[in-house]
């Protein structure tokens, strides 16, 4: 696995970039995703991770929601650095 494919966003690419130009990869991920990400990457996944490949059509859409307990963008700015609290604040120059 490169450094482009080492983030999960990377191997989706790189899972994307192969089933567009190879129509024999293409069905073998969507028969079985656990099986062409190990041919693809040599990832051997989890017995308890599953993988869904889906194909998106003209009449088919996938929403991939993030899972709930994941920080809002609200709660990101509070976080962010500790300075989510400053926020609330006028500027200095307000003063």
């Amino acid at each position: 696995m490169n450094s482009e494919t080492g983030t999960l966003g990377g191997m989706r690419d790189a899972l994307i970039d192969r089933a567009a130009g190879d129509a024999e990869f293409r069905s073998r991920l969507l028969a079985d995703p656990k099986a062409a990400v190990k041919e693809e990457f040599g990832f051997d996944a989890p017995e308890d991770l599953s993988i869904e490949v889906h194909e998106q059509t003209s009449k088919i859409v996938h929403l991939v929601l993030p899972p709930p307990d994941v920080l809002n963008e609200t709660e990101l700015k509070q976080v962010a650095g500790g300075l989510g609290c400053l926020s609330e604040f006028p500027p200095p120059s307000e003063w």
